[in-house]
C-alpha cells in the first residue's frame, strides 16, 4: 500500500528535500543515531535532535516524566551533552545517516544562542536549525522568548546574521495570540516556524498533597493537547508566508493529515516515540495510505485545504 518512500510524499522544508512530511521531533528522537537499529532513519522525512546549549546541561531533578490520562507531563529541562561534545561525539555519525538532521538550539540570554550556532555553523552535516524559544531571557527579568515579539526578534534576527542555513523557530503555546509572534519571526528572518511547544501543566498527587513533578510544573504533550495545537497551527499558517510545522498529538497517519489540511507544511512526531519508537516511520507509511485512497497526487495538495463553515 506504498512505503514512506513513495513519491506522493517526496516534498521539501525550507529548501531541503524530504522523502516525507514526517519529522522526529526534538527531545523524543536522541540525537538520531541511538535509534539506528531499531529505525530505519532513511524513511524518517528529517530528524531534529536534542535540544542544545552553551554548555552541558544535567536537567531537573526526579521524576521528570507523568504519564497523563491522554498524554505526557514532562520536566526533563533541557539536559543535553552540549554543543561541543554533540560536535565532538554525534555530528561525525549524524553525517553518515543520509537524512536530513536539523539541531535544536535553546539558550537563556541572545549570546548563548549565537555561541551554540558559532559552534554548529562551523561544522558539515547539519540541514538547520530550530531555535527553541521557550525560555526565560535571564537578562530580561526572565520574560519568555516566546512570549515577547520584541525579545523573539532580537533572538531570531541575531542568529539569522550568523548563518545561511534554515532557521525554524519553535513557538510555545503558553500565549494569549500566536499570530504577532508567528510574524515576529517571519519579519526577523525565520525561514519556517514550528508549533506547538508543550503546555504547562501541573499533576498532582491528592494523598500526598504534593506534585507528581519534581520540578512541580511539567510541559503536557500527547494526544489531549491536539485539538488546541491544530487551532494555532491553522491560527499561525493563515499569518504568515513561510511554513508552518505541525505538532502535538500526532500518532496516525490520519493526525498528521488534519495538520497539513489546517495549514501545516510537514509535522513533527514526538510523544508518540515513547512507546512506539517507529512511530515517524509508521505515520509516514499511514500518511501515504490516506493519500492514495483520497487520490492525492501528491501530500502538499492538503496543505491549508481546511474550509471552515
Amino acid at each position: 500500500m506504498g512505503t514512506s518512500q513513495s513519491s506522493r510524499l517526496a516534498t521539501s522544508l525550507c529548501g531541503v528535500p524530504l522523502c516525507n512530511p514526517i519529522l522526529a521531533a526534538s527531545g523524543t528522537f536522541a540525537y538520531a543515531v541511538e535509534f539506528a537499529s531499531i529505525v530505519n532513519l532513511s524513511h524518517v522525512g528529517a530528524i531534529v535532535v536534542k535540544g542544545l546549549s552553551r554548555e552541558p546541561m544535567d536537567g531537573n531533578k526526579p521524576p521528570r516524566i507523568w504519564e497523563a490520562e491522554a498524554g505526557m507531563i514532562n520536566a526533563i529541562g533541557l539536559q543535553n551533552i552540549g554543543a561541543r561534545a554533540f560536535v565532538k561525539d554525534k555530528l561525525p555519525a549524524i553525517r553518515k545517516i543520509g537524512t536530513p538532521v536539523f539541531a535544536n538550539v535553546f539558550g537563556y540570554d541572545v549570546e548563548d544562542y549565537e555561541e551554540v550556532i558559532r559552534i554548529l555553523d562551523a561544522e558539515e552535516g547539519l540541514a538547520g536549525y530550530e531555535l527553541n524559544v521557550s525560555c526565560p531571557n535571564t537578562k530580561h527579568g526572565g520574560i519568555f522568548f516566546s512570549n515577547d515579539p520584541s525579545l523573539l526578534d532580537g533572538v531570531v534576527s541575531r542568529v539569522r546574521a550568523l548563518t545561511r542555513r534554515p532557521i525554524i523557530v519553535k513557538l510555545s503555546p503558553n500565549v494569549a495570540k500566536i499570530e504577532p509572534l508567528a510574524q515576529a519571526a517571519e519579519s526577523a528572518g525565520a525561514d519556517a516556524i514550528s508549533l506547538v511547544n508543550t503546555f504547562i501543566s501541573l499533576a498532582v498527587d491528592a494523598r500526598a498533597r504534593r506534585p507528581r513533578i519534581g520540578n512541580n510544573f511539567g510541559g503536557l504533550s500527547g494526544p489531549a493537547i491536539k485539538p488546541i495545537a491544530l487551532r494555532l497551527v491553522y491560527e499561525a499558517a493563515r499569518a504568515v508566508k513561510i511554513p508552518v510545522i505541525g505538532l502535538g498529538g500526532i500518532a496516525t497517519g490520519e493526525d498528521a493529515a488534519e495538520f497539513l489540511v489546517a495549514g501545516a507544511a510537514a509535522v513533527e512526531v514526538g510523544t508518540a516515540t515513547f512507546w512506539d519508537p517507529q512511530a515517524p516511520v509508521r505515520i509516514a507509511r499511514e500518511l501515504d495510505r490516506f493519500c492514495q485512497e483520497e487520490k492525492i497526487g501528491n501530500v502538499s495538495e492538503l496543505t491549508g485545504s481546511l474550509q471552515l463553515n
